[in-house]
């Protein structure tokens, strides 16, 4: 099955396995807009352990279920290139340095 993906990122493997292992996950995942699948993908993605990671994974299907569009309280993808990462995300990045 391919599932849908985000506008700059693809889907990885172990978000794919989760998401198509639970049909309510997988039915708002893919009745979200891509630019909201890349914020998932890319929040689960971007962290650096493995343990959190796997409970990125775990969240996406949990938030999804309950309603989330998108992830709470995260800076967003800095990876697209189609928009400038905005002042206040460059800030918290430590990017103005």
């Amino acid at each position: 099955m391919k599932l849908a993906t985000g506008t700059v990122h693809k889907i990885p493997v172990d978000l794919a396995k989760a998401l198509t292992m639970d049909k309510q996950a997988l039915g708002v995942w893919e009745g979200l807009t891509p630019l909201a699948r890349n914020e998932w993908i890319c929040w689960t993605i971007s962290v650096k352990q493995e343990k959190t990671r796997s409970e990125h994974v775990r969240r996406v299907v949990t938030e999804l279920k309950e309603g989330m569009r998108r992830p709470c309280c995260w800076v967003g993808c800095i990876h697209r290139t189609d928009k400038a990462v905005s002042p206040s995300v460059r800030h918290v990045l430590g990017l103005d340095k």
